[in-house]
């Protein structure tokens, strides 16, 4: 192994340190602190002064302990808030796939009318031949009649299907949203695990 440098030194001390509050060299001094406090004989006042100082130190790392549990209980929290999220948006995407279905059913019974539409006009050319032609034309307007009907409803159809497109894409920006924020998550779990490694090392 090469020789550490101090960059590395300092870059190790910050992952141990965690946030960077000064734990671990405060936890040190704690202890170095501790350890001359036993060992070397003073005066009262001095020992007392001092029993005060590591109480207060002390008191600064179950402080900093007690941050950073709390973080961790909302990023679980959070964590748990973002599956019921991505369960929604699950359940309304299918719902989506549900409705474009309908949508192209729609359009396929409105192809099937048009169809019949076309045939209708073929048999009302043939019709047109023949002698009653008073008969005829009313036939001719209830076919137009119903060929505006037709055409509203395809235009309702295209209209229906469109407003679904539009909605299942918003639906899969923000699932793409969401897989972002997850795995930007994941990727800050992984460097506070990192974090902790080398703190084990040390200790």
């Amino acid at each position: 192994m090469g020789s550490i440098t101090d960059d590395e030194v300092i870059r190790k001390r910050l992952l141990i340190d965690g946030d960077g509050a000064g734990d671990d060299r405060r936890i040190n001094l704690l202890l170095k602190t501790f350890t001359k406090w036993c060992n070397s004989p003073g005066t009262p006042e001095e020992n007392f002064t001092q029993y005060q100082r590591m109480l207060g130190t002390l008191a600064q790392c179950e402080f900093s302990l007690g941050k950073t549990l709390m973080v961790y209980d909302m990023n679980l929290r959070e964590m748990e808030n973002y599956g019921k999220i991505y369960s929604d948006i699950e359940k309304n995407i299918t719902l989506a796939h549900e409705k474009i279905a309908e949508c192209k059913k729609d359009i396929q019974r409105a192809k099937r009318v048009r169809k019949n539409r076309q045939e209708y006009d073929a048999l009302a050319k043939v019709i047109q031949n023949h002698p009653n032609r008073h008969e005829t034309l009313k036939q001719l307007e209830a076919l137009d009649k119903e060929l505006q009907q037709l055409s509203n409803i395809k235009e309702n159809a295209d209209a229906k299907l469109e407003l679904r497109k539009k909605q299942f894409h918003v639906l899969l920006s923000t699932i793409q949203e969401l897989q972002q924020t997850l795995d930007n998550d994941d990727k800050l779990d992984t460097d506070d695990n990192n974090q902790q490694s080398p703190s084990e090392s040390a200790e």
